[in-house]
């Protein structure tokens, strides 16, 4: 009863803050575009071009920006040659900016979303926490990001302290510990990490590691199985990462079976004028930044999902790259039922390229 007790306090605290943080006092309460991230943030430090991002320092947290994540993503095999996907992601959001304290005072509030998805299904986990009491956190040096015995921990100083990572997390029915290695540094996503959202100005700084290599294992129903794959690391923060049309995004993580990596985004608004950038990043770690010019993103299937119509396959074209694919998802069902619902799956491709990688739908 005490636990039920602690879990609901924290659940209306996080809830409360983040609806507090999606406003500010010369705006009306209700939220802009997904979770409230088109909403204005006084107070709160922009997100400007120019500023260089350093590591490992930047691995830890930003609590002048009002919102930020940690986001992993592994597409996985096991012996049997099934295939797997798993996603492990950490959010803080702010009430205030530049909070430190180390006590109830502190006022950052902590969110964790875990998923396991396999050809059978999809299983996933939320869990909060408040800031200041040790129960949440992220240290930059060595990285140590956790929401109670979610871990993601560095295990090497090398490339930014990105050399060697492991993590963990669990969900009803699900677990999974996996060790992840790179011999690269972390990519700069849009403009050396300065990631434009809108042609308003809208942006976030950004930053990826997506030449993990992954192997460990899942526990799903009492079942061990051991798997290797490929992982692509997220960090990002901002303070009004949306603009306030902007009602969602449709995202792409693609690891190539060239070595190459490509990163995909959208954000629509109503009447289609939406945003679009993305970074193709050679075998060899150098990235370059794709423009809208660049991008063409069409769906070709639509799923129902949780009551919601959603385009659960692309077609995906960058002309200058001579790239022209077609995505499928592992499991049409990756919805994530959680406090703010959205879609989230490992994908599979062909075309001009072939290869595996990650979708993130919200605002559906």
């Amino acid at each position: 009863m005490i636990n039920r007790l602690f879990a609901s306090i924290r659940l209306a605290l996080f809830v409360a803050g983040l609806l507090l943080a999606a406003c500010d006092t010369e705006t009306p309460p209700p939220t802009k575009g997904f979770a409230g991230l088109g909403g204005t943030a006084q107070g709160f430090a922009r997100v400007e071009p120019g500023r260089v991002l350093a590591f490992p320092a930047d691995h830890g947290a930003h609590p002048d920006h009002r919102i930020e994540w940690w986001y992993l993503t592994a597409n996985l095999e096991d012996a049997q040659g099934r295939t797997w996907g798993v996603q492990w992601t950490l959010f803080r959001t702010a009430l205030q900016p530049g909070s430190h304290e180390t006590d109830w005072r502190n006022q950052n509030l902590w969110m964790g979303h875990a998923a396991l998805t396999g050809v059978d299904g999809h299983r996933h986990a939320e869990t909060f926490a408040r800031g200041g009491i040790g129960q949440a956190g992220v240290v930059a040096a060595p990285l140590h990001a956790w929401i109670d015995d979610w871990q993601l921990r560095s295990r090497s100083p090398a490339n930014g302290g990105l050399g060697e990572l492991q993590f963990q997390a669990r969900g009803e029915g699900f677990s999974y510990r996996l060790r992840l290695t790179s011999t690269r540094p972390p990519v700069l996503q849009g403009a050396q990490g300065f990631s434009q959202k809108s042609d308003r100005g809208q942006a976030s700084y950004y930053y990826s590691q997506p030449f993990f290599e992954a192997e460990g294992s899942l526990l799903v129903d009492g079942q061990r199985h051991a798997v290797k794959g490929q992982a692509w690391f997220d960090h990002e923060w901002s303070s009004q990462p949306l603009a306030p049309e902007q009602q969602g995004w449709d995202w792409f993580s693609l690891h190539l079976q060239t070595g190459e990596k490509l990163m995909l985004f959208q954000l629509r608004q109503a009447g289609g004028a939406h945003y679009r950038a993305g970074t193709w990043i050679g075998a060899d770690g150098q990235a370059q930044p794709l423009s809208q010019a660049d991008i063409e993103m069409v769906p070709v299937r639509f799923s129902r999902v949780a009551g919601r119509r959603l385009p659960t396959a692309w077609r995906l074209r960058i002309a200058a790259k001579a790239f022209a694919i077609d995505t499928t998802a592992l499991q049409e069902q990756a919805w994530m039922a959680t406090r703010f619902p959205y879609w989230e799956g490992p994908i599979r491709f062909s075309g001009s390229h072939q290869g595996v990688g990650y979708l993130e739908m919200t605002g559906y």
